[in-house]
């Protein structure tokens, strides 16, 4: 256990971290994260626009309801504070000085990160990134970052498998199967090594001792570094265990309040497919929406492409091809992935650009 190990250990060890969520906070990795989300989404997006004959496409515009346009822009708002409450009912705890707009800031930075990098795997080191930059400890902005994806990773699973219950799934063929078995494997997979880390570190830890060494017989060159990342990797699974398990216990509330609001967070984001649809006069079964959109969600969450990019686009116009007609699959799809994912994105990226030009400032 942490005990254990020396505290200079635990430092070095909190030190790489530290170097990589800045490496991930970069600016080049920022910039070509940017590029290949836009070109993948812009591609997908213009090869379904042409696809679902364009020019009824465009008539189809006309008819948009801006009453409900301006709900869903309600909503987009209270997505993004929900988001930033999940983390700051932990943060005011272990930071009482640090305000709710930097836990705003920390959400919106994390959708963006979460945007322009595959898997989502920027999307935890950027909301780090700001927390520390507003005077929170590594270890705590990291063990918030983890208690929360434990509560998302509890939450996708279970609403997954309600979704596939209560869905019509006969508009389910093609790449979906295969996406949603990429989807629960990763979840599952997450979940399992989550629990296992929280409730047994020593044995996650010894098992990535092993995999490193395993690994370091097929490349040998690189055994001393696996090594090193074997040893930091179990020391930080103990200490961010150890972090996580002193939140929980002395505010046991916290992570059932989390699940909470993750939940609520979810069912606005998948609630608001539903109001978009009615402003474009589509009248639809809201659990059938609600359903649809919680396996998007769940397939593109660790797709490969930066933000799930090209997936998102090609499952939501397949998925929802039984309810949306033709011509507005490709408006109905801008409209999502505008307020799920660019609209959040864009605020993300303001907050994001501000940050490095106030450490260039700083560094100068």
């Amino acid at each position: 256990m942490i005990e254990n190990q020396s505290g200079e250990d635990q430092q070095d060890a909190i030190a790489e971290n530290k170097k990589d969520v800045k490496a991930i906070f970069d600016r080049k990795t920022i910039i070509k994260g940017a590029f290949w989300f836009a070109l993948i989404t812009v591609i997908t997006i213009a090869g379904i626009f042409f696809y679902n004959n364009t020019g009824d496409t465009i008539k189809a515009l006309s008819h948009i309801s801006y009453g409900y346009i301006l709900i869903c822009i309600i909503m987009l708002f209270v997505d993004l504070m929900l988001g930033s409450w999940r983390n700051h009912i932990y943060i005011r705890k272990l930071s009482p000085q640090v305000s709710h707009w930097v836990s705003f800031r920390a959400n919106v930075a994390n959708m963006f990160m979460g945007a322009v990098t595959p898997a989502h795997g920027g999307a935890g080191p950027a909301q780090i990134y700001v927390y520390t930059s507003n005077g929170v400890t590594f270890i705590d902005a990291f063990a918030v970052s983890l208690i929360n994806m434990g509560a998302t990773l509890i939450f996708m699973p279970l609403a997954g498998f309600v979704a596939i219950m209560l869905m019509d799934t006969s508009a389910v063929s093609g790449i979906i199967p295969a996406m949603l078995k990429y989807g629960f494997s990763f979840f599952l997979l997450f979940l399992i090594a989550f629990l296992l880390a929280f409730w047994k570190p020593v044995w996650i830890g010894k098992l990535i001792k092993q995999l490193a060494n395993f690994i370091a017989i097929l490349f040998p060159k690189r055994k001393q570094k696996l090594e090193n990342w074997a040893e930091r990797s179990y020391l930080n699974i103990a200490k961010y265990q150890q972090t996580c398990s002193v939140i929980i216990k002395q505010n046991p509330y916290l992570f059932p309040l989390s699940i909470l609001i993750t939940t609520v967070l979810y069912l606005n984001k998948y609630c608001l497919q539903y109001v978009i649809l009615l402003g474009l006069g589509v009248h639809s079964d809201l659990i059938q929406v609600i359903s649809i959109q919680v396996l998007i969600q769940f397939m593109i969450y660790f797709a490969p492409s930066p933000g799930g990019s090209g997936f998102a686009e090609v499952g939501i116009s397949i998925l929802f091809s039984k309810i949306v007609p033709k011509t507005l699959i490709p408006v109905f799809t801008l409209l999502q992935r505008s307020f799920l994912l660019f609209f959040p994105a864009l605020i993300g990226a303001y907050v994001v650009i501000s940050l490095l030009k106030k450490h260039t400032t700083q560094t100068e």
